[in-house]
């Protein structure tokens, strides 16, 4: 506090000039030190940054509360999972009211597994356990001795004897790989320090299989655990040294082979494991030399008669070879190993014979393998669902018959026009497959769907709907817009950004317009897909509209809507989010004096982006993580992740038309002398993703060039990583922090 005044002052780091020189352009960064997180210096300044922060909102207290309270309340909290069936088990998952984690449970499982039947699953209530039920793993437990806790994954041998698991204690994502024996439900002695991710185990439950980072936090080595022998002894498989790739593994449908995908936004290469033979030898199918985006999914494909015989092994490729949407391709193992990949040779690769071809209006995803079917993924007028290939049509194609167009494919059909349907699991020989269907306003269902071979997929039947206290779902509405650019597209037509603009029943467009938070993300291809959330409930029922701007970067309108907004067409993905803002004032659905704005990682730079280029249109804004440092970040490959980051931003290092242009944006860098609304920083500690230093810069120069009077808060949890702190109540009072900061910001201070 000043003498002069009670408001609170805030912390004002020192300034230590360190100065860059990159393609000519020398930069001084005064905050830099702040790097040094080791530095007691630099944890006294986080931690009074916390206390300004604090200072500055206790007026939000009563309305965090509030938010909080409604959020638990509305939430089941004493809730289960749907039970899956795994060999001669159902596993599933209870959360107890009062408790942060999850915890794991088991129940045998009856009758034969070829059964449908036998894939109906027990009927479980909150609290009540079933007969043989087993805890074999609480996770409330297992983290009551940590200030943190995460799980990395968890893999189980198909004797359901032996678990292995995955703990994060710090927040920074390098795990410890744990062995436990569910018979008696005791840790095995041998463990491995420094796992990135979680583990893959192969059916026996004698290996498990993992990766370990490099100094960047790139997983690079593969490694092969023999259970009963100390990690030291563990086998080297693979180590990719390219820097700007990213390595990650899995097990075919069938669990007979290891899928090895090493790659980034742009090009992969994959080799494949047979998990059987330990002392097999990953090998290259198709290298990273072709420049393709791919992936490889095993089938074994009969004759399809009663005296077939021995069925034929084939590899299934997705793969942009044919168009930036995908095709699907089969072949063999073999037919690409002849090829051989690796070497240096530009002739593109031979993917066989085209499946499903290439679409302008459909992004094809991927593919789930079954014994019964092939379940496809992909995306028409930006909704994602599961549709149905069978066998019989993958066997007319590979005997020479035409491709099948994935828009012509049939799926289970649901009456709302914008939802998800995600595939949740689907085993290999299960006569079932299970998907999630969520939109923005129905709560996440489970639907198991029977396999039929005469119609695709028989009637979904509904396991679960998620439950939601209290609430009248009919009282919600998702309306969508499009916002023309003024740009036109490659092929003429007028490009437009889709806006889904959620809100009360009781509200609707008025020539004042209402308060509104509008959402943004734009970059990795990621799509901001139809979820339910509990937690924006809380800003619905308080008359704010939320409205979720699908900007380029992401892949909500194909593969081009994602190229459109990355590397040097970044900047569509900010113009995007303020066309979309603008039009939510045209429509009458936001007032411009009260409008916020809010995004985190990737979309945190999409905050720091627009907050440069138009401060006058927002009442406030939220940057969660936010990469808002970024041109500092990419110009360090030593920093975690950085050189993987050249395929989505371009590599500021050898390319000055990149540096130039990756700094004529970079929030950072881009600060100005103008009236900033009120501003939130909010990160972690140990976020190895965006580094908390990058926040903690940004409000230093915002406060210097701020003009106005709002305050810019930095709100950093000192225990957490790129998530948070850990724990759902943790995870809701957070949110409750973010809600209020916004609310209280456009007027809505009521709790």
């Amino acid at each position: 506090m000043t003498a002069q005044s009670s408001a609170p002052t805030p912390p004002q780091a020192k300034q230590v000039p360190a100065q860059r020189t990159h393609h000519g352009d020398t930069v001084t960064d005064h905050y830099e030190w702040l790097r040094e997180k080791d530095s007691q210096e630099v944890l006294d300044h986080l931690h009074a940054e916390n206390a300004y922060t604090e200072a500055v909102t206790a007026d939000h207290q009563p309305l965090r509360d509030a938010i909080f309270g409604e959020i638990k309340h509305r939430t089941v909290e004493t809730d289960l999972s749907v039970p899956s069936r795994r060999g001669d088990w159902w596993y599933f998952t209870r959360t107890i009211e009062g408790e942060q984690h999850p915890i794991y449970c088991r129940v045998p499982a009856a009758g034969d597994a070829k059964d449908p039947a036998a894939w109906t699953p027990p009927q479980i209530q909150p609290g009540v356990p079933l007969e043989g039920e087993v805890t074999y793993f609480d996770t409330n437990a297992e983290a009551e001795p940590h200030a943190f806790f995460q799980l990395g994954g968890m893999a189980r041998a198909d004797s359901g004897r032996l678990l292995a698991y995955c703990e994060d204690t710090t927040g920074d994502e390098h795990y410890t790989l744990r062995f436990r024996d569910l018979s008696t439900g005791e840790n095995l002695p041998e463990s491995v320090e420094n796992v990135h991710g979680g583990p893959v185990m192969e059916p026996s439950g004698e290996r498990a299989y993992y990766m370990v980072a490099d100094s960047t936090w790139r997983p690079y080595r593969l490694y092969m655990h023999t259970l009963g022998t100390p990690a030291e002894e563990d086998r080297l498989l693979l180590e990719i040294t390219d820097s700007e790739l990213w390595t990650g593994i899995g097990l075919s449908a069938d669990k007979k082979q290891l899928l090895i995908l090493s790659g980034n936004s742009e090009y992969n290469e994959t080799r494949i494991l047979d998990v059987t033979d330990p002392e097999a030898e990953p090998q290259l199918l198709i290298g990273a030399e072709q420049r393709l985006l791919h992936t490889v999914d095993p089938i074994d494909l009969d004759a399809g008669t009663p005296d077939d015989g021995d069925a034929e092994r084939l590899l299934l490729i997705t793969h942009n070879q044919s168009g930036p949407n995908n095709a699907l391709s089969v072949t063999t193992q073999e037919a690409l190993l002849a090829q051989s990949p690796g070497s240096s040779s530009a002739e593109p690769v031979d993917l066989g014979t085209e499946v499903i071809p290439h679409e302008e209006t459909v992004k094809f995803e991927g593919v789930a393998v079954t014994s019964s079917q092939v379940l496809v993924s992909a995306r028409r007028d930006t909704v994602e669902s599961v549709y149905l290939l069978s066998l019989e049509a993958l066997r007319a194609v590979r005997a020479g018959g035409d491709p099948v167009p994935a828009s012509s494919l049939p799926g289970p059909a649901f009456e709302e026009g914008a939802y998800t349907c995600a595939i949740v699991s689907a085993q290999y020989e299960a006569p079932i497959f299970r998907v999630l269907y969520t939109s923005w306003v129905t709560p996440p269902r489970i639907y198991d769907i029977p396999h039929d071979a005469g119609s695709g997929a028989a009637e979904p039947v509904l396991r679960r709907q998620t439950p939601v206290n209290d609430v009248a779902l009919s009282a919600y509405r998702s309306t969508r817009l499009w916002a023309p650019t003024g740009e036109t597209a490659e092929d003429g037509s007028e490009v437009q950004v889709p806006i889904t603009v959620l809100h009360h029943r009781d509200v609707s467009p008025t020539a004042g317009g209402h308060p509104t938070v509008v959402f943004g993300y734009g970059s990795y291809e990621i799509s901001m897909d139809p979820y339910f959330s509990v937690s924006r409930l809380s800003l619905l029922d308080r008359g704010i509209v939320f409205a979720v701007a699908h900007v380029r970067g992401g892949g909500e309108l194909g593969r081009r809507w994602y190229e459109d907004g990355k590397k040097l067409k970044k900047v569509n993905t900010f113009t995007d989010f303020l066309t979309a803002t603008d039009l939510l004032v045209e429509t009458g659905w936001a007032d411009p004096a009260r409008t916020a704005a809010y995004g985190g990682s990737a979309g945190g730079l999409l905050m720091g982006a627009i907050l440069n280029m138009a401060p006058e249109k927002y009442a406030a804004v939220v940057a969660d993580v936010p990469f808002v440092d970024n041109l500092t970040s990419i110009l360090d490959p030593e920093l975690p992740l950085s050189a993987l980051e050249w395929e989505e931003w371009g590599n500021p290092i050898t390319d000055p038309e990149v540096y130039r242009y990756m700094k004529s944006y970079s929030p950072y860098e881009n600060v100005r002398d103008v009236e900033y609304p009120p501003v939130a920083a909010v990160t972690s500690l140990h976020d190895t993703r965006v580094l908390y230093v990058e926040p903690a810069k940004w409000v230093q120069v915002l406060r210097e060039h701020q003009q106005g009077e709002a305050p810019v808060v930095l709100k950093i949890e000192m225990d957490g990583g790129h998530g948070g702190a850990s724990g759902r109540y943790e995870a809701w009072k957070e949110t409750a922090w973010i809600f209020a900061f916004l609310s209280h910001h456009l007027g809505v201070r009521s709790g």
